[in-house]
C-alpha cells in the first residue's frame, strides 16, 4: 500500500476496567482525526481531542464487544462524527448491551452506525487514508486499519497473542486465516492492538505463539 503522509500522529488512551486501547489518529497538518474503539471514559477522550485542537470526523470500531464501544453515545453526541463498523459486525453490536450485562457492566443505548464498511474500503481523513482489512475470528466483522506503515489491529492481533474465539461470533478457522493475512504485511509495520503494548509484524513473526497454530 502506498505510504501515507508523515504528518500522522497516534495518541493512545487506555480506558475502562479492561484497559482498552482507544486510539486518536490525526493528520497534524489539517487537524482532522479519527477515533478508534472508544471503550469508556468519554470525558478523557474528548479532553484529549480538545487539548490537541483536533476535529473528530470519524469513529471506527474494530469490533463491537462492549469494552470497545462504551463511550460511543457521549462521543457521537458531542462531535457528530460518522460512526463506522464492518457490515458483518452489526449483529454483535446489537448484542453488546446484553453481553455487557452478563459481565456486570452497563451500556447506554447505542447510536445507529452511519457507514457499514467492507474489506478494502478506505477510511480517509485530512490527507491520510487507511485501508480496511476484514479480519474475522474474534468477531465476524472484526477489522484492522492499515496505512502509513501502521496496523491498528483491534482484538485480532496482540503483542505475542491473538484474540479469543470462545465468545459469540468467534471462529478459530477464520482467526487463523486473518492471522496469516496480517503476517504477510511488511515486517516493519507497526502494530497497535486493542489491549496491551504495541509491537511490529517482524516481532510477531518471531515471537507470537499463534505461528505454531497455523
Amino acid at each position: 500500500m502506498d505510504r501515507q503522509p508523515d504528518t500522522i500522529a497516534i495518541g493512545r488512551i487506555a480506558v475502562g476496567q479492561l484497559e482498552v486501547n482507544c486510539y486518536v489518529v490525526s493528520d497534524e497538518l489539517t487537524k482532522e482525526a479519527i477515533l478508534v474503539d472508544p471503550g469508556d471514559e468519554p470525558d478523557r477522550i474528548l479532553d484529549f481531542v480538545a487539548e490537541k485542537g483536533l476535529k473528530l470526523v470519524k469513529i471506527v470500531c474494530t469490533h463491537t464487544h462492549f469494552d470497545h464501544i462504551g463511550a460511543l453515545p457521549e462521543i457521537k453526541e458531542a462531535t457528530g462524527a460518522s460512526l463506522q463498523m464492518h457490515t458483518d459486525e452489526v449483529a454483535i453490536y446489537k448484542m453488546a448491551r446484553e453481553m455487557a450485562a452478563h459481565w456486570g457492566f452497563q451500556l447506554d443505548s447505542m447510536p445507529v452506525p452511519d457507514v457499514l464498511l467492507t474489506d478494502g474500503a478506505e477510511v480517509a481523513f485530512g490527507s491520510a487514508v487507511f485501508k480496511v482489512l476484514h479480519t474475522p475470528g474474534h468477531t465476524p466483522g472484526g477489522i484492522c486499519l492499515y496505512g502509513n506503515g501502521i496496523l491498528i489491529s483491534g482484538d485480532t492481533l496482540f503483542a505475542g497473542s491473538v484474540g479469543r474465539t470462545d465468545l459469540p461470533g468467534g471462529d478459530m478457522p477464520s482467526l487463523k486465516k486473518s492471522f496469516k493475512r496480517l503476517m504477510a504485511l511488511p515486517p516493519e509495520t507497526k502494530v497497535f492492538p486493542g489491549h496491551g503494548p504495541s509491537s511490529s509484524i517482524a516481532a510477531e513473526l518471531r515471537d507470537n505463539f499463534f505461528n505454531d497454530e497455523i
